[in-house]
């Protein structure tokens, strides 16, 4: 039987200056040490590297993806979808959107890192190609839980 909260009609926008505060908000409600409005102000406003991706669910905000492309590198900066609407592939559909992205744009390689305990997100970006690359030692200030560096060719 079909739950008819969990069908979304998906729609991707970029980011804007408008939209730090509903970022600020999908952070403090994913991460442990989220990132301060001021660090996505400057990227969209001031970083040319970057560019940042929101996932609608419905026409409401789900969550976001952002990277730095430079030169034929995209860097996942953080990806991140509300507890609310997890469990219902948008993550999945944001990365693969955000993979056509940066390849349209030159990027021939795109890397992240991730939380080595975190099994859920390590499992979806190896479903979509993602290899283990590298460990970064103590890379997370909260607990100083290592990172686990993966990469993909676009």
């Amino acid at each position: 039987m079909i739950n008819h909260q969990d069908i979304c009609d998906i729609s991707f926008r970029r980011a804007t200056e408008q939209d730090i505060g509903q970022l600020v908000e999908i952070e403090r409600k994913s991460f442990a040490v989220p990132w301060p409005a001021e660090a996505f102000h400057n990227d969209i406003l001031h970083n040319r590297f970057a560019t940042y991706v929101m996932i609608e669910c419905n026409r409401e905000v789900a969550g976001y993806c952002g990277v730095w492309l430079v030169m034929d590198e995209a860097h996942i900066t953080n990806i991140a979808i509300l507890p609310q609407f997890r469990s219902r592939k948008l993550g999945e559909s944001l990365l693969r959107e955000m993979m056509s992205l940066a390849k349209e744009a030159g990027a021939i390689t795109m890397t992240l890192e991730v939380r080595v305990s975190n099994q859920p997100a390590k499992s979806l970006y190896k479903k979509l190609g993602f290899q283990e690359g590298g460990i970064r030692k103590n890379y997370y200030t909260d607990n100083y839980e290592d990172a686990l560096v993966m990469w993909v060719n676009l």
